[in-house]
């Protein structure tokens, strides 16, 4: 058990100081995208299990926002998550740069 907390702790600290180990992506990939597009999760084409990876977003608010999105069709901006019961304003701010709609 020491061990493993041991390697976890140095992998973590090993992401902290090459974030390029952590989200690896090759040249071709990131040309003509900006940081915040290759980060984002998709929550017009995103499953209720890819929501939660979302801060404040358990299975509960992740599947309302997969039925919201079955019922009233795409979203058209990002801001329009709001209109999901249970994200409100202080949510929405942790999730602004995290999400997409494209």
């Amino acid at each position: 058990m020491k061990l493993l907390k041991s390697v976890l702790f140095a992998s973590v600290m090993l992401c902290v100081a090459y974030p390029s180990i952590a989200a690896p992506i090759s040249v071709e990939e990131g040309v003509g995208m900006t940081s915040q597009q290759i980060a984002t999760i998709n929550i017009n084409s995103a499953s209720a299990e890819m929501l939660t990876q979302l801060p404040g977003i358990g299975i509960g608010k992740a599947k309302a926002i997969v039925l919201f999105r079955e019922e009233n069709g795409a979203f058209l901006t990002v801001e329009d998550i709001k209109e999901v019961k249970g994200i409100g304003e202080k949510l929405f701010v942790k999730l602004e740069s995290l999400v997409s709609v494209k």
